[in-house]
Parts: C-alpha cells; sequence; structure tokens
C-alpha cells in the first residue's frame, strides 16, 4: 500500500470512531463518560493530521498521527483496566465520584449537581467481552502501526 494510501487508511479509522462515539451518543442514547470524551481529542487530532497530510503537509506529521492515535489507544487501555478493576480511575467519575459520605448538607441539597451523571468505571455496552473503550484501544493500536508504515515511508 501507498503512504497516501496508509494516511488515508488510517484518518478514516480515526474520523470512523469519532462518528461512531457520536452516533452511540446521540442515536443509541449512551453517553460518554469524562475518560470516554478524553478518547475523541486524539482522534479528532489524528483525523486532522490525516487531513492536512493528504493535502500535502509536511511528511514529519506522520509521526503526531502516530502519537495522536497511540494517545488514545493509551487513554482506552487505562479506561478499559478502570472498567474490569484492574485500577482506580479518577475518582471524579468513578465509584467514589458520587460518595455522599463526603458531602456536606448543603452539598446534598445542591441543585447544580449533575444529573445522569455516567461513571467511568461501569461498561454500558460491549461486544465479545470488550467495552468501547477496550475496543478504541484495540483499533488506535492498528492505526498507530499504519501511522507509524506510512511516516517510515520514503
Amino acid at each position: 500500500m501507498t503512504r497516501n494510501g496508509l494516511i488515508l487508511l488510517a484518518t478514516l479509522g480515526s474520523a470512523g470512531l469519532l462518528l461512531g462515539a457520536f452516533g452511540f451518543q446521540h442515536i443509541g442514547g449512551l453517553a460518554p463518560c469524562k475518560m470516554c470524551l478524553w478518547q475523541r481529542w486524539p482522534h479528532a487530532a489524528a483525523a486532522l493530521i490525516g487531513a492536512v497530510l493528504l493535502f500535502g503537509g509536511p511528511r514529519i506529521l506522520a509521526w503526531l498521527g502516530a502519537l495522536a492515535a497511540l494517545s488514545t489507544g493509551l487513554i482506552g487501555a487505562y479506561h478499559a483496566g478502570v472498567e474490569w478493576g484492574f485500577w482506580p480511575g479518577p475518582s471524579s467519575c468513578t465509584g467514589g465520584g458520587m460518595d455522599m459520605g463526603g458531602m456536606d448538607g448543603s452539598a446534598l441539597l445542591s441543585l447544580d449537581a449533575p444529573l445522569g451523571m455516567v461513571m467511568c468505571d461501569e461498561v454500558v455496552w460491549s461486544l465479545f467481552g470488550l467495552s468501547m473503550a477496550g475496543w478504541n484501544a484495540v483499533i488506535a493500536f492498528a492505526l498507530t502501526a499504519l501511522w507509524v508504515k506510512a511516516a517510515r515511508m520514503a
């Protein structure tokens, strides 16, 4: 495959994952958690980098595309580990995020609290035992390999 073909495939992969995430959110009604949103930013960066490269941007950008794909893959792997209970996640969006024991009376009665907060340690959708975060990691690591191969091509 040509360098531009690899870049196009990696760009479409990140764009497709972004569209899929928005589809799950806006069509499927599955609101994202905080870490889900973190995973979207590197995909957006990779898609933008790919678009610039396909229109003649500097070749060094392919390494930035690889870094963006690797970043979202690592966030996805971390998130999946939080979901599986391998390690703790951010206290603001995991089991302790809504800990009422640490709240005072005014916080308990506050109307400013987020309603329907999505917790990062709960799996809301899975396929073959992998959550969306897990699938994001697997696919993002494959996209990273495409980016690296494209960056190494002369």
